[in-house]
């Protein structure tokens, strides 16, 4: 297998929104939780997106792990790479997208990336260096109480400057609707001027094709899935990958199902109340959990009586002041303490279902989809039908398949859950 295409992501909802962009652009992709062991055996495919839990992991621990996946990649042919972000640009001044992409950019010898979250299908679009969450600018979004990457500058110039210790410019909006040659002018440009990082503006679709094909000899970029738009035409034109009109893969249909939901996003909670209404629902209790009150085997106890009698939800997803009472009532270590209990009892939920015969899973929330596929043990994802913007349904392989959507916290309309599951229901 020749890989026209490698792909690393920050994490796992992106991975799938990332590899989802791919597919229905005609690339066969699959995904691949974690850094892949040098034996796995994958089908055939055009492009692999490596998917870690690293967006906010120790930077050290975020950069080991993407150079391996880059050596794997590199090992089976790619030799054009995205490192996929997410489209809200989630990360602290520490990193780790500046520091992953600084180690990826000099393994590859590269001089210049551009750098671009823009996804306008799901209202993130960026102009003049900063980025917008529909009217508003990121720093005065939902995203500004973020509790663990909290975005507070809208200005991405700044947001990366911070990260890195290379020099970042801007490649205006003007330049960008001139077209192709106008881009690779102003690259050439921000180049002599010892700029490495290019943050580029894309309002709509149309920029985001200019821009990958702009960058189409570049080794890396550094961007949302919006900027993969344009990927597999570049794979095509480079006689890397042939003509298809699309790559979907089959997704098991009917069984149990279940909804876990661990983002405390704006859309992930509006969701949940949806979804509720509805449904059999329990809240975990965060602090209880922290504590090791035996909420955990009350909340396997509840799952496993209600999981037989239809899809039902579990769900941590709370306010921002919530969020902050509960981190302040822990210590000064509540942020991490919190989100670890939270991680690891989403995880064993996950495992309690599946042992007890769920084949359907719908999980919000990056950290939280993280958590559920390392605790599955699940290596590979094939890529189904896309169930709203930038997340599809996805399928494991072996002889008991599961059917699984990840979705971003942020992604997805209001009745998202309940659509998931009539989207694989059977017959």
């Amino acid at each position: 297998m020749v890989l026209a295409l490698g792909c690393i992501a920050d994490d796992f909802t992106g991975a799938t929104d990332l590899a989802n962009t791919l597919t229905r652009g005609g690339l066969r992709t699959v995904q691949v939780n974690g850094v892949p062991r040098a034996d796995l055996t994958l089908p055939e495919a055009d492009a692999v997106v490596v998917a870690l839990k690293s967006r906010t992991a120790p930077v050290r621990e975020a950069v080991d792990q993407s150079l391996g996946a880059l050596a794997w990649l590199r090992s089976h042919g790619a030799d054009r790479f995205l490192f996929k972000v997410c489209s809200t640009f989630d990360s602290t001044d520490a990193g780790n997208i500046g520091p992953v992409a600084d180690a990826l950019l000099d393994a590859l010898g590269g001089d210049l990336a551009l750098v671009c979250p823009a996804f306008p299908a799901n209202g993130r679009t960026v102009y003049q260096g900063h980025l917008f969450v529909g009217a508003q600018l990121l720093s005065d979004s939902p995203m500004r109480d973020h509790p663990l990457t909290p975005m507070r500058d809208a200005s991405l110039v700044r947001v990366l400057g911070r990260q890195t210790r290379h020099k970042v410019g801007l490649l205006p909006h003007a330049f960008v609707r001139f077209g192709v040659e106008a881009v690779h002018t102003t690259i050439d440009r921000l180049r002599s001027d010892g700029i490495r990082y290019a943050i580029a503006d894309a309002t709509d679709d149309e920029d985001l094709h200019v821009l990958a094909q702009a960058a189409r000899d570049l080794p890396l970029l550094v961007g949302g899935s919006g900027i993969a738009l344009g990927l597999p035409e570049n794979a095509r034109a480079r006689g890397a990958a042939p003509a298809r009109d699309h790559a979907e893969a089959d997704v098991p249909h009917g069984g149990p199902a279940l909804v876990l939901a661990g983002s405390c996003s704006q859309a992930t909670r509006a969701q949940v109340e949806s979804f509720a209404r509805t449904h059999s629902a329990r809240q975990l209790d965060a602090a209880a959990l922290v504590a090791g009150h035996g909420e955990l085997d009350a909340a396997t106890r509840w799952l496993l009586e209600h999981v037989t009698e239809g899809p039902c939800l579990v769900y941590s997803s709370a306010t921002p002041a919530d969020v902050q009472a509960l981190q302040e009532a822990i210590g000064t270590d509540g942020r991490e303490r919190a989100a670890a209990a939270i991680e690891a009892a989403f995880g064993h939920l996950a495992r309690a279902a599946v042992a007890a015969g769920v084949r359907r899973l719908v999980v919000a929330g990056g950290e939280t989809s993280g958590a559920v596929v390392q605790a599955l043990g699940i290596e590979s994802l094939a890529i189904g039908a896309e169930i709203d913007p930038g997340v599809p349904w996805t399928a494991t392989s072996g002889t008991a398949p599961l059917a699984l959507a990840l979705k971003s916290g942020n992604f997805g309309s209001v009745d998202f859950f309940a659509k998931a599951l009539a989207a694989t229901d059977a017959g």
